[in-house]
């Protein structure tokens, strides 16, 4: 294990970043420097940039694994690296907005009209009717119900 990647590994230990963050760190890290065949500490933001575009257009690779690249580039070298230009050379891709499905009136009616059992299509119209989420529908009990 070379000396930064040591430094590196303890670094995200002493913040108590989870076990798959460092793992996933030091695999995006261990990737930019086989890019470019050189230790990081040789490579600065003209190299982080020519990466990000790489991974952008050549890799085409998805904007949530880029935010993970530009995360583990951040953190090697602000904290492990100490470089002062780091946050602002090497930016966030944006998220694209995914607006969730919506089903048509006849969809829902469909649907619900397809459940056999009653207790089911009883459970399943409240949650709906309610847009309560998982979790809150796991946990709601008969007097939660206002049947007046």
């Amino acid at each position: 294990m070379t000396p930064l990647r040591q430094r590196m590994l303890e670094d995200m230990r002493v913040r108590n970043l989870a076990r798959n963050t460092q793992l996933s760190y030091l695999q995006q890290v261990s990737a930019f420097a086989r890019h470019f065949q050189k230790s990081p500490q040789e490579l600065g933001p003209e190299e982080i940039r020519a990466y990000q575009v790489h991974l952008a257009t050549v890799k085409k690779l998805a904007p949530s694994t880029c935010c993970l690249v530009a995360g583990a580039l951040r953190f090697l070298f602000r904290v492990t690296l100490k470089k002062e230009w780091t946050v602002a050379e090497i930016p966030m891709p944006k998220k694209p907005l995914k607006l969730p499905v919506i089903l048509s009136r006849e969809e829902i009616t469909h649907f619900l009209e397809s459940i056999v059992s009653p207790k089911h299509r009883t459970i399943l119209t409240t949650i709906y009717a309610t847009g309560l989420r998982v979790s809150e529908a796991t946990h709601l009990q008969p007097t939660d119900i206002d049947t007046g």
